[in-house]
């Protein structure tokens, strides 16, 4: 040992196993002719080196700079040590126990290193469908526990043979401690199947399913996170045996191609679009569709969006080559499910609900099973590039558990593990552990039981693998959530979160803000603290609390939710609430005519208040105009008539007219004058094109008018937008631009969706700031209009 030899000790915190971290340092030390060891801990890694001073320096360098693909290091703490006296060597060490704070590697597309290794013909592992590396392929769907090694993933049922057991054990080797690694000897098998879940014999099972899918057959292939529904995208035929079968009959379905080129071939795709389009975590990228593109119109009808995905898995890659050869260039893949169920996991499950036990009959004429056990249940994400920034519209697989880190501030030091649990639809959890706040994968709509089921799968696991047992919960301020029910049922302290308070806070949290910003939330519908219906919110927003500044001008929901699917009612209520019944009920309107019979009921309802709750919301709004323009008067999923309405604009044009005025003390934007505008344009025979064109310009004006009045009004210069309304590309790339040339400085989510999915990130930052300021001893506590909590 030199006089100059030196020595540290380093914990590495980040995604640092599973993910070929340890070989990584070891080749790195060894390289650099240093000596010392390395070990996976429940904390990260820790390590040891030891040499010349400017070798160390180098080593810690490049820890950071070269990095495997997967690895993300969020901290590295260095601490000098006294020599070892006689170390000669540097070696791996047994993983250690302890308290667990490590984070795991979400799953991931299969690597170009592994691709190459399965199209070569003289590889052991040619063709082989479930081929990975620690650069690539499943984890978070694979884990049952950690730490992270085979035994506590769903690969502990094959055991490995000695050609897979040396990779395995080789430092030098990429597949080094890859808990996935299989080949065809000692690995998970495919096999084709029929409805009925018996194997079909087949030499090729791929190309047997690629085969089935060129006969306009459906095909259900088990993936990465859960079942897909494949067919061929270009087959109207095809598609609409799909959907018939599905119960899916409009919402547009995501198509599969086999890489940028083909992708291109079916739609418009900006440069951010294609990075993410062929990115690792390869999500569905919502893209303008290309006129004449080949697909069956009823991929995704009225809609010139196209979700486009790549391949991810090497049976994915398998299965767009079969097809290729068969002439298809392009697959429907959706989610292996009955409309508004979770999708299906396990090969028993698929035969029985959507193969042929299926209670409401077969979806899959064919199924592509295989025997590797998904733990957890995982959505393809999907994303848009809107205002120059990718957003997150369903943040699931790819994504997820990798933490958000808040900025230092926005979680108060030493806040209890809390985990909100919210919304009631596209519901997600946010586990949040000091700064990392873990928003899991999407869960769903909580109507159905099995939905339920997987929330609360999910909500363990959680817990479970973060060993972050949770000491408060957050939900929504709505008492008949199935989140917010199950989250009293918990017998911890309770925080409830006003749902548009909720959108703010998620926002002010992505940008590491507090202090109190403006809220300027639209959305769909939302509990408010007056028992109301929200849903177009001005709020003075911190927090630890809000102020309501002002709202949407209010309206009635004729029904309740039956308006929801109905968007005709919340049309003649605005008629009713602009023009009174007698005088709308003249009015000649292609709505008036076609639901006449059933107007003096409605008009009845809404005067005297029986099931018509009111409502501030700008997405029913939406509804309406569309109903009004003759677009859409019922919906088969939630939001396409606002989703058509924004589909149908071609460019903007001479705004509708909107006003402000105060009511009850609230800053109200009032929507009345452009509903008279939008009577008048259609009576004239304006089309939907420009009564779209016209509304958005309208509204963009107004709610940009209305936020600078509300800061006026409030002194704050800082605005926060959110809720699901923000889904609609036009206001989310129109409102920042308005806001900000008029002096504020504005903030919108990316990193989490701004609709129902990111809500729950609000909710469990609001309760951190709840418990700060101290709960409520009686177990629940409410943060009230005037800005504070009871």
């Amino acid at each position: 040992m030199s006089a100059k030899t030196t020595r540290e000790l380093a914990r590495v915190e980040g995604v640092v196993q599973g993910v070929g971290f340890r070989p990584f340092v070891y080749n790195l030390a060894r390289g650099l002719g240093l000596t010392g060891w390395v070990s996976n801990t429940a904390a990260g890694v820790e390590l040891a080196v030891q040499g010349g001073g400017e070798a160390v320096e180098e080593f810690f360098a490049r820890l950071e700079t070269q990095a495997p693909p997967l690895a993300v290091i969020h901290r590295v703490e260095r601490q000098t040590a006294e020599p070892e006296p006689g170390e000669s060597e540097f070696e791996i060490r047994a993983s250690e126990g302890g308290k667990r704070s490590t984070l795991i590697s979400p799953d991931v597309a299969v690597c170009e290193a592994c691709l190459a290794e399965m199209l070569d013909p003289v590889d052991r592992r040619h063709g082989y469908a479930f081929i990975n590396c620690t650069h690539c392929g499943p984890r978070y769907t694979i884990i049952e526990d950690l730490p992270y090694d085979r035994p506590l993933t769903t690969m502990k049922a094959f055991e490995m043979c000695p050609a897979c057991g040396a990779e395995y054990h080789d430092p030098t080797d990429r597949r080094f401690h890859a808990q996935p690694t299989a080949c065809p000897v000692c690995g998970p098998r495919l096999w084709l199947a029929d409805g009925e879940g018996n194997e079909l014999a087949a030499d090729d099972a791929v190309a047997e399913a690629a085969e089935a899918l060129a006969k306009g057959e459906v095909l259900a292939v088990k993936g990465l996170g859960g079942f897909h529904l494949a067919a061929d995208a270009a087959s109207e035929e095809a598609v609409a045996r799909l959907r018939g079968r599905k119960h899916r009959e409009e919402k547009p379905l995501a198509v599969m191609v086999a890489g940028l080129e083909q992708a291109r071939a079916l739609a418009e795709l900006d440069q951010a679009s294609a990075e993410a389009l062929a990115s690792r975590e390869r999500p569905i990228v919502l893209v303008p569709r290309r006129e004449g593109a080949p697909l069956a119109p009823s991929v995704a009808p009225r809609n010139r969006l196209i979700g486009l995905l790549l391949p991810y898995t090497p049976l994915h890659h398998l299965l767009l080559a079969a097809a290729a050869e068969r002439g298809l260039k392009a697959l429907v893949m959706t989610s292996g499910n009955v409309s508004d169920e979770p999708i299906c996991l396990d090969n028993h499950e698929a035969v029985c609900r959507i193969g042929a036990k299926a209670a409401r009959g077969a979806i899959a004429d064919k199924l592509l099973l295989h025997n590797r056990d998904i733990h957890l249940r995982s959505d393809d994400s999907v994303v848009r590039v809107v205002g120059g920034a990718l957003r997150q519209m369903r943040r699931s697989r790819g994504f997820v558990p990798s933490p958000l880190i808040l900025a230092p501030g926005v979680a108060p030091e030493g806040c209890p593990p809390i985990l909100a649990a919210g919304a009631h639809q596209k519901n997600t959890l946010c586990l949040l552990r000091g700064r990392e706040a873990f928003l899991s994968q999407h869960v769903g709509d909580l109507d159905d039981l099995r939905t339920l089921e997987f929330f609360e799968l999910t909500a363990g696991h959680l817990a479970r693998i973060l060993e972050a047992e949770p000491q408060v919960i957050a939900c929504d301020l709505h008492p008949d959530y199935l989140s917010s029910k199950w989250a009293v049922e918990r017998g911890l302290p309770v925080v409830r979160v006003q749902h548009h308070h909720a959108h703010a806070v998620a926002v002010m949290a992505e940008h590491g803000l507090s202090g109190e910003v403006l809220g300027l939330c639209l959305d769909g519908t939302g509990f408010g603290d007056d028992a109301t219906v929200w849903g177009g919110e001005l709020l003075a927003a911190r927090a630890g609390g809000y102020r309501r500044l002002g709202r949407l001008r209010r309206f009635g929901l004729p029904g309740g939710e039956a308006a929801v699917k109905e968007p005709w009612r919340v049309g003649w209520s605005l008629l009713h609430e602009v023009f009174g019944p007698e005088e709308a009920a003249s009015l000649a309107l292609g709505l008036v005519e076609r639901r006449g019979q059933h107007l003096p009921l409605i008009s009845r309802m809404i005067a005297q208040g029986i099931n018509t709750p009111l409502t501030s919301s700008l997405g029913r709004l939406f509804d309406g105009v569309a109903a009004l323009c003759g677009l859409r008067e019922e919906v088969a999923y939630e939001g396409q008539a606002a989703v058509e309405l924004e589909q149908a604009m071609q460019a903007l044009a001479d705004g509708y007219p909107f006003a402000l005025r105060e009511t009850e003390g609230l800053l109200e934007l009032d929507w009345g004058p452009a509903v008279m505008a939008v009577v008048e344009d259609v009576l004239n025979g304006a089309d939907a094109a420009t009564v779209s064109a016209r509304f958005h310009a309208g509204l963009l004006a107004g709610l940009s008018a209305w936020a600078q009045a509300g800061a006026e009004l409030s002194g704050l210069t800082r605005a926060c937008l959110g809720g699901g309304c923000l889904m609609n590309a036009c206001l989310l790339a129109g409102l920042p631009a308005a806001l900000e040339g008029a002096g504020l400085t504005v903030y919108t989510a990316a990193l989490a969706p701004s609709n129902d999915g990111g809500l729950s990130l609000g909710q469990a930052v609001a309760a951190a700031n709840a418990w700060a300021n101290g709960l409520d001893p009686g177990g629940v506590t409410t943060f009230t209009p005037d800005g504070g909590k009871s």
